[in-house]
Order: structure tokens, then C-alpha cells, then sequence
């Protein structure tokens, strides 16, 4: 069906250029019994169907939707939100498998497809797993991809000591959990530095603990020590307080009893206790410490 041509105000009106497989905001061109026709730029006038339109919808209003190719491989828009975008790293569930490859729920009605030759060990249905979403140049379909390596940056990442990053976990090592830096680089989670459940596809703000010669990285989930120790002195004075000015916790406690009681590491609580020790605010004890 046809529509009306965009006049000059219509078209320097549109906020963005339109983009298959993200968010964007379109302005509307043609209200027709099926729905609107959007401003896509380049990729021509989209359908917004019926069902999506908002109430009171004109010609000239600006709409939020995201655009992808339906099961007719027709460029449509929808208000319904993607649980991920090109170009982004999420985790999703595979729902159904098939001659095609693996399909994972992403939140629109067409499901997400990873091709055989994406996956990096064959995909089970109910399973999840970490994927980039891509888009095909050739074909517009939106797709992912489990094999992330070749999504990270090669070159050595440029980073200091205690820079603050974001973390999408990757995966389990031998060593920690490996995770995606800033979505460009991968790095390094220790077994002994985590105190918090982690899985795989978790997004959280982390820090550089070291850039090592090679340019890998090792990564922390807290902030330097001396910062830590400052966060914790409140929280550990707070607890002591609370019962009755002793805590039966002391240099020869497990990590885990001490992580389990006030939720920082041994290192962290050691450090914070010879800190208000020597500010005078606590003594140490064989079995533990107590309030001043």
C-alpha cells in the first residue's frame, strides 16, 4: 500500500537514522487501516503494525520501536522490547533447534537465530548461552553468535590500574571466571577474589586489578584496598555494635565464615581491623574483637 511523501519538515524532524536491529525513534509518515508507515530513511518507509500503534497516533509523531524481519523476511517495526541489540553481548535461552541451527528467545515474536557455523559447541534447547547479535549485511536478518572471540579486540587494551569497567561474565576457567571488558577485550576473574555469585552473562561493574606484559588483564569486582578499607570501617563498627561490641572473628577465621558474616573478604576485614586499631576505636582479642 502506498503513502504519502515525507515534506521537508517530516524528514528533518526524524531523530536518527533508522537501523535494523535497534532501537529507534521513527517518525510516522501514513496512518492506514494496517497500522503506520514510519520514516526508516534509506530502508524506506516501515510498517508498524495495528497492534502496536499508540493511541491517538498522527502523522508527524515520533515513535520509539525496534526494527527486525519478520518470518516473511518482511522489514518490520515493533514497541516490543529486544532483550538485546546488534552489537551487544547478552545471554539468551534456546527455545528450539532445528535443520536452520538454535533459536533463542530474545522477546519478539520471531525468534533469534544462531546458524550452525555461529555456534561455538552445539546449542541445547533450554540451555543459555552468551551470544553477540549481529546483522547479516547481505541478507538484513538480524543473528548471533556464540563464538565471541572474533567479536574482541586483538590489539592490547590501553587501561590503568584501578580503572573502573563493565563486565559481562563469559565463562568458567581453571583459574576464575573470564569476562568481557567494556565489550572489547576479555579478562581474568580469580577464584579467591570473588565474593558474589556470578554466572555467565551477568553485567557488573568491575575494576583493572593489573595489565600484565602480554597486555592481558586481571581483573577485581571491588575498588582498591584503601578505598575498601575506608567503605568497610563504618559497616564493621555498625556490626559490633550491634552485638553487644564483640565479634568472635579474628586473624585465624576462615575466608568464608568471615565473608558469610559480614560479606568482604579476610583481606579486606584484616586490614580494616589494624586500621581502627590503630585509630584506637577496637582491640584485638584471641577470639576476636571488641569495641573500645
Amino acid at each position: 500500500m502506498a503513502s504519502p511523501m515525507k515534506n521537508s519538515s517530516e524528514q528533518s524532524a526524524n531523530l536518527s537514522r533508522a537501523q535494523i536491529g535497534k532501537n529507534n525513534t521513527l517518525n510516522v509518515v501514513a496512518v492506514t487501516d494496517n497500522g503506520v508507515y514510519l520514516d526508516g530513511d534509506d530502508l524506506g518507509e516501515i510498517l508498524l503494525p495495528k497492534r502496536y500503534v499508540p493511541v491517538d497516533c498522527n502523522v508527524g509523531a515520533s515513535i520509539d520501536v525496534f526494527l527486525y524481519t519478520d518470518s516473511a523476511d518482511r522489514l518490520v517495526a515493533t514497541t516490543e522490547k529486544a532483550l538485546g541489540q546488534v552489537g551487544e553481548f547478552v545471554s539468551l535461552k534456546v527455545v528450539q533447534v532445528n535443520k536452520m541451527g538454535a533459536f533463542l528467545d530474545w522477546g519478539l515474536p520471531k525468534d533469534l537465530l544462531v546458524p550452525y557455523n555461529q555456534q561455538h559447541s552445539e546449542m541445547e534447547v533450554g540451555k543459555y548461552y552468551l551470544v553477540r547479535i549481529f546483522l547479516d549485511q547481505i541478507t538484513n536478518r538480524v543473528a548471533a553468535s556464540s563464538k565471541l572471540d572474533k567479536f574482541i579486540d586483538i590489539w592490547p587494551a590501553e587501561y590503568q590500574q584501578g580503572d573502573k569497567v563493565k563486565l559481562i561474565i563469559g565463562g568458567k576457567t581453571d583459574l576464575g571466571f573470564k569476562a568481557i571488558v567494556n565489550d572489547l577485550h576479555w579478562g581474568l576473574l580469580y577464584d579467591n577474589e570473588i565474593f558474589q555469585p556470578l554466572r555467565i552473562g551477568k553485567k557488573i561493574d568491575g575494576y583493572i586489578k593489573q595489565v600484565r606484559e602480554d597486555g592481558r588483564l586481571d581483573l577485581i569486582l571491588t575498588r582498591g584496598s584503601k578505598n575498601k578499607v575506608n567503605d568497610f570501617a563504618d559497616k564493621l563498627l555498625d556490626a559490633l555494635q550491634k552485638n553487644n561490641g564483640f565479634l568472635p572473628l579474628h586473624d585465624k577465621s576462615s575466608p568464608e565464615l568471615i565473608q558469610r558474616t559480614l560479606g568482604v573478604s579476610k583481606k579486606t576485614f584484616k586490614a580494616t581491623v589494624g586500621n581502627l586499631f590503630k585509630k584506637g576505636k577496637l582491640n584485638i582479642e584471641k577470639n576476636g574483637i571488641r569495641l573500645k
